[in-house]
Order: C-alpha cells, then structure tokens, then sequence
C-alpha cells in the first residue's frame, strides 16, 4: 500500500512504522511525496493506466540492547519526591532527529544546567530522563514506567516534549482541577515572555503510563504549523532549530519545572 507523504515539504516522504491487526496480511507500505501522488491522480483522472515500479530499503533488524539516559538534581528537603523532565534520544534513521526528539532531549537537558548553574536546590528531586525506543511504540518509558511505579504516589508531575521547538504558546496539563489551579498561577510567572496560557491534554508517549495511573502530567504547546514540514523525514535537521524559539521553550519548561519541584506540598491529585 502506498500513503501520501505527512511531509508537506517538496519531494519530501516521511518514514515511520505500520501496524498490523492480527487477521490482515502484511503487505509492504510506502509513502510517496506528496506531488509524485498528485501527478499519479492527474493521471488516474485521464484513465491512464499506472503501473508503479517501487524499491524499498526498509529492514527490521533484531531487538538490541539501548538504554534511558537519566540525570538529576537531588531535591534538598524531599529527595524521594521527583518532578520529572523528558523527551526521547532516538530518532528515525532519516534525517538527523533534530526536531524529532532531538529539541525536547536539548531543553529538558537545559532546564537542568539553568536550574544548576543558577545554585538553585528545589526541596524535590528534578529528574531527566532521555527515552530510548519511543519511535518503536515507547519501550524505555514502559519498562521505566515497570521498575518506578512502585514509588508512584512520590511522583508529583511527569512532563514530555516532543513537538518540537518552535513558538511556544503555553503548558499542555492533565490533572485535577485543584491542581489546575496550582499550574494556571504558575504559568502567570512567564507573563515577562507573554507565555501564560495553559490548556488540555498534556501527555506524551512516554509519560502516557503516568498520567493514566493519576499523576499530573504536562507537555509544550507550541506552534507546529511547520512540525510536519520535517516530521521522520530527511528535512529533520539542525537547520530547523531556531535558537530563540529554543531559549523561549527552555525558559517554559524551567520555571514550571522548578517551581513545581519547590513547593511545599505536591500537586493535588
């Protein structure tokens, strides 16, 4: 089966993976740029008839060894408490993975070397961790997910970016409207970058196992009007990283984090 491209940028296909219900046969699938599916509708329109000669490259290999990448800064009053950053260090293997996840790897990293650099100490624990095997369906945050959810009432907040870096526009949250409230005057403290907003839905792939056994959860709203331009595909490079968006996205997820990491009490579950 062929797909067009999610890719709009020119001539640009976007790889991924297919999943396969049990009872279907699995056929090879592609994707086609968008204007070589829309030159084959011209002429499907004129009843010409199309024969495709397709090569492909794709391979499975077999499952190797990979791991999460964790750092911290331990919490001076409640070191069993965490508030954890993150975002995925694999990538697909077009491109660079420099948007995808490339950029939610650099500032989750950067909201720690801020918060280190400055001398600050959060009464909790600011943990990042760096997924491995989030494009194969998120393997590094389950089996994490497996060995810490024994501690999960110590977790206080699970954030995940992976939208890339681009305008950000407020804080994605999931949780109880009490602790809603707690994240709507945190985000007012951003009011000097006019990145106050807070909306739905926060989560991610990786934080999903989190956020469905009651943690908070939060993700980076941004503009990704152009996520898709570049999104698995060989556009995917450093060249998409604006270094002023990056710091703006940095700074969200530094003051949420930190703050967050620093009250008194954890967020109302």
């Amino acid at each position: 089966s062929l797909s067009i491209t999610a890719c709009n940028h020119s001539q640009c296909p976007h790889t991924g993976w297919q999943v396969y219900q049990a009872d279907v046969p699995k056929i090879p699938t592609a994707c086609i740029a968008v204007e070589d599916a829309e030159m084959m509708a011209r002429m499907a329109s004129r009843g010409t008839k199309i024969v495709i000669t397709l090569k492909m490259g794709a391979k499975t290999y077999p499952d190797a060894d990979s791991f999460n990448t964790v750092a911290e800064i331990i919490g001076r009053k409640y070191p069993e408490q965490v508030v954890l950053v993150s975002g995925h260090l694999d990538s697909w293997d077009v491109g660079q993975g420099a948007m995808d996840d490339g950029s939610g790897a650099f500032v989750s990293w950067e909201a720690l070397s801020i918060i280190k650099d400055l001398g600050l100490s959060p009464k909790r624990t600011l943990r990042l961790v760096l997924w491995t095997g989030e494009e194969q369906g998120g393997v590094g945050s389950s089996q994490y997910y497996q060995l810490h959810k024994v501690n999960i009432s110590n977790f206080d907040l699970v954030m995940e970016m992976d939208s890339g870096t681009f305008m950000p526009l407020g804080l994605q949250f999931t949780g109880t409207d009490k602790a809603r409230a707690i994240m709507k005057e945190v985000m007012m403290l951003l009011q000097p970058i006019n990145i106050t907003n807070l909306y739905e839905h926060g989560g991610g792939t990786d934080i999903s196992y989190w956020i469905e056994a009651g943690v908070p959860g939060a993700s980076l709203f941004d503009d990704i009007q152009k996520y898709f331009w570049f999104h698995h595909s060989q556009g995917d490079t450093m060249t998409v990283q604006d270094p002023t968006l990056m710091n703006l996205c940095a700074a969200v997820w530094t003051v949420v984090s930190y703050v967050i990491a620093d009250m008194e009490e954890m967020l109302p579950r």
